[in-house]
C-alpha cells in the first residue's frame, strides 16, 4: 500500500488524461471560488481601505527593506509555523494538518502528471509521501474535530453538530480518509470496495476544492496578507488605531497620565493574562 502509486493503478479504467484534467479543473474552482469569495466578502476592498487608512495615520515611513523583513518575519512565524496559535495543542493540530495537506496534494500532482501509468515506474518516495501527508492531516484534522474546535471543547455542543461553516474541514477529512481507505483496497484488490471508495474521494476532493465560497478555503490566502499588513502597521506606529502600549511604571508615561499614579500607585501592579488565564470550557 505504502509503496505503490494507487494512480497509476487507476489507469487501466481511467485515462490519465482524465485524471491530469480533474487535477486542473480543481485548480480553476480553487481560484474561481477565491476570486469569489473575495468579491462576496469585500475582503480585498477592506484590506486596501485599511491599508490606506492605516497609511496616513502613519508615525514613520516604513522602507522596502523593513518590509521584506517584516515579510519573512510573516512568512517564518504566522505561515511555517503558525506561531500566531497561543495554544499548544491549537498550534500543533494546525501544523500536522497543513503540512499533510501540502504533501497529499503535491504528491497527487507529481503522480498523476509525472507518472500516471505502470509504464513509468513510480519512486517510492512519492506514494511513502503521499500516504504519510494523509495520515498527518487525518491526525491533525481529527484531532480539531473532536478535541478542540471551539464548538465542543469552549460551548460544550456535540461533535456530529455540522454548520456550513465546517464544510471545509469535514470534506477535507473525507478526502484523506477515502483516499487512503481506497488506497488499502486497491492494494488489496477488492475491486468494488475499491470502486466504492474512489468515488466517495473524488466526490469529498470535489466538495473541498469546488465548495471554496462556502468555507474557509479562501481564508488560507487571506490570511498571511492580513499577518503582514498587522506587522507594517505596528511599525508604522497605525496601529490599526489601537492605542500605543504603555509601561506604566515609566516616569515619562505616568507624567503623560497623572491619574495612572492617583489610582494605581506609583508601581501599578501585573494585571494578569486577562482573557488567556484560564481555558474557555463555560459551559
Amino acid at each position: 500500500m505504502f509503496m505503490s502509486n494507487p494512480f497509476s493503478g487507476l489507469s487501466a479504467s481511467i485515462s490519465p488524461a482524465v485524471m491530469q484534467g480533474y487535477i486542473i479543473l480543481m485548480v480553476l474552482l480553487v481560484i474561481g471560488g477565491t476570486i469569489l469569495d473575495m468579491l462576496h466578502k469585500k475582503s480585498a476592498q477592506y484590506f486596501f481601505e485599511n491599508s490606506r487608512k492605516a497609511q496616513k495615520n502613519a508615525k514613520r515611513t516604513v522602507g522596502g527593506g523593513e518590509k521584506a523583513s517584516l515579510a519573512l518575519k510573516t512568512f517564518a512565524n504566522e505561515v511555517l509555523t503558525s506561531g500566531e496559535f497561543r495554544n499548544t495543542r491549537r498550534r500543533l493540530s494546525h501544523l500536522l494538518t497543513m503540512y499533510g495537506f501540502i504533501l497529499f496534494v503535491v504528491t497527487t500532482v507529481i503522480m498523476i502528471f509525472g507518472y500516471p501509468t505502470p509504464a513509468t515506474p513510480t519512486p517510492a518516495i512519492l506514494p511513502q509521501l503521499w500516504h504519510i501527508g494523509a495520515l498527518m492531516l487525518c491526525v491533525g484534522g481529527y484531532w480539531f474535530w473532536f478535541f478542540i474546535r471551539v464548538d465542543v471543547s469552549a460551548e460544550g455542543l456535540p461533535w456530529f453538530r455540522f454548520e456550513r461553516a465546517d464544510l471545509f474541514i469535514v470534506s477535507l477529512l473525507a478526502t484523506a480518509t477515502f483516499g487512503l481507505i481506497w488506497s488499502y483496497t486497491q492494494s488489496q484488490g477488492i475491486p468494488g470496495w475499491s470502486t466504492l471508495f474512489f468515488l466517495l474521494f473524488i466526490a469529498a476532493s470535489t466538495t473541498l476544492f469546488g465548495g471554496v465560497l462556502w468555507s474557509k478555503f479562501a481564508h488560507m490566502f487571506f490570511k498571511p496578507a492580513a499577518a503582514f499588513q498587522k506587522r507594517v502597521t505596528r511599525a508604522d506606529g497605525s496601529r490599526e488605531g489601537l492605542p500605543d502600549e504603555y509601561d506604566l511604571t515609566n516616569p515619562d508615561v505616568q507624567a503623560k497620565f497623572p491619574d495612572i499614579p492617583e489610582y494605581m500607585g506609583k508601581t501599578p501592579p501585573y494585571m494578569g493574562q486577562g482573557i488567556r488565564r484560564e481555558s474557555a470550557n463555560h459551559y
